[in-house]
């Protein structure tokens, strides 16, 4: 049951344990592959880094280093679709757009053919910041057509989008480092004292440590999160929910 799945999604401690949950409850509905993303750095001509992104896979490694790694997801059709829509599409817009995809996405569309990534549907979340983009890409198991999958969406669709919208809003709140270097827990309180407008002096005293020993806790964390000042760095940690939580 939806719920019961949702239950167990929010008691979850870590981004790992949600996912492992969804990619189980998503097989039961016979997609056998997942592909979620999320980012806080879109522009109409970009996503962000890469190494900023919320990036989660279950298909085989071979299928994500080329996808994935190179690149090549910016050029999927279901990726402008994502983009430009929000709620869930069935890949038969593929088919029933094809003649209009660029060179580029029928390349996309030929490599995920050869690699039997053919039916499915792609969900694109809603989401009241202009710069935040997130979607999933829900793959069906070998040897189920698109037909078949959208009569299983026919019953059971509304729920399958209630259960990945809320995996989505679960992840929006967990830790999660990226490509990046964890923080300690020692650079993610200095970073919060400065977040919270404290001064060096203040943040030496309320520690119990050196000026200098919370300097070199800043220069850390700045090293950690691969930005070159503090007030970069209190903005990246936040947006990875890596200070100002409950750690677990």
């Amino acid at each position: 049951m939806p719920l019961r799945y949702i239950e167990r999604a929010m008691a979850a401690g870590s981004i790992e344990e949600v996912w492992h949950l969804l990619v189980q409850k998503m097989e039961t509905y016979g997609f056998d592959r997942l592909l979620y993303g999320f980012t806080r750095n879109s522009t109409p001509r970009s996503l962000g880094r890469r190494d900023d992104s919320l990036v989660l896979s279950s298909h085989d490694p071979q299928y994500a280093e080329r996808f994935v790694n190179g690149g090549l997801y910016y050029d999927s059709p279901m990726m402008r679709w994502a983009l430009e829509h929000v709620g869930a599409c069935s890949w038969r817009w593929i088919e029933e757009n094809f003649d209009d995809l660029s060179d580029k996405e029928k390349e996309v569309v030929a490599m995920n053919r050869d690699m039997g990534v053919t039916a499915g549907y792609t969900i694109s979340f809603q989401d009241n910041k202009v710069r935040n983009r997130a979607a999933i890409a829900l793959t069906a198991r070998r040897g189920l057509s698109q037909a078949d999958v959208d009569a299983m969406w026919q019953c059971y669709g509304q729920e399958i989008q209630v259960m990945c919208q809320v995996t989505h809003l679960i992840f929006t709140t967990l830790p999660h480092a990226g490509a990046h270097r964890e923080l300690t827990q020692r650079q993610r309180e200095v970073l919060e004292w400065v977040g919270d407008g404290k001064t060096m002096q203040d943040i030496s005293t309320i520690m119990g440590v050196t000026p200098a020993t919370v300097e070199k806790h800043l220069r850390l964390a700045r090293e950690a999160l691969e930005v070159e000042t503090t007030a970069q760095a209190v903005l990246k940690a936040s947006f990875q929910n890596q200070i100002f939580v409950i750690q677990r």
